[in-house]
């Protein structure tokens, strides 16, 4: 409705009144809560990894996982579960290639065994090393072929761990060469890294004649 001119309040139709009333305790209210301090000190209240005054999103305060409660100044930040599950739940999180082992027994240290290329193998023009890994738990370890020093991949290839009667695991892990390949070289080795520790076998063609 447009006012006339000359027209004051007192002639304004009561549910304009109403409404003007209502639009002035509404900037009242935003400039109060501007100016509050408490307002200042919610804007602290941030979660990990937000920093003060930031607007990025922090754990505390993702939609569907926790709660974030504006508690006094000086008793901390805290967090409730925003949903429970019904039954209970675990959740491990790593980087890449990352494996998490409860033990069921002691650890154990692998026994690493090398075996020459076989002469019937040699015969037939080619040269197959197998570096026998057994012993150990839990059932996870990296197996590596150097020839000469040098790091090698081609014509490597290892076997899954599989289970030993006495609970304790053994892989094989197989680097398949041409006769050619193998004499002119002098030291091929097998290197497994078990737990951190590593152990490596080592053998020279020499020792074939």
């Amino acid at each position: 409705m447009k006012l006339r001119v000359g027209q004051t309040l007192g002639t304004i139709p009561r549910q304009c009144e109403v409404l003007l009333l209502l639009l002035l305790l509404g900037l009242v209210d935003g400039v109060h809560h501007i100016l509050s301090p408490s307002s200042a000190e919610r804007s602290r209240a941030v979660g990990p990894g937000a920093s003060v005054g930031s607007n990025r999103p922090s754990l505390w305060a993702l939609p569907g996982r926790f709660l974030f409660q504006i508690i006094p100044r000086g008793a901390g930040p805290r967090c409730s579960p925003h949903r429970l599950p019904s039954k209970p739940q675990f959740w491990y999180v790593f980087g890449g290639g990352t494996q998490l082992t409860i033990l069921g027994q002691p650890k154990s240290d692998p026994l690493v065994t090398l075996f020459l290329p076989s002469l019937k193998n040699l015969q037939a023009n080619k040269a197959t090393l197998v570096c026998l890994v057994s012993e150990f738990y839990p059932g996870t370890l990296v197996v590596d072929w150097k020839v000469d020093g040098v790091p090698v991949t081609q014509g490597v290839e290892t076997t899954q761990p599989s289970k030993q009667t006495n609970n304790k695991y053994m892989v094989s892990s197989y680097l398949t060469l041409i006769s050619d390949q193998w004499m002119p070289h002098s030291r091929y080795s097998c290197r497994v890294t078990h737990e951190g520790n590593t152990v490596e076998k080592s053998v020279s063609p020499a020792e074939c004649s």
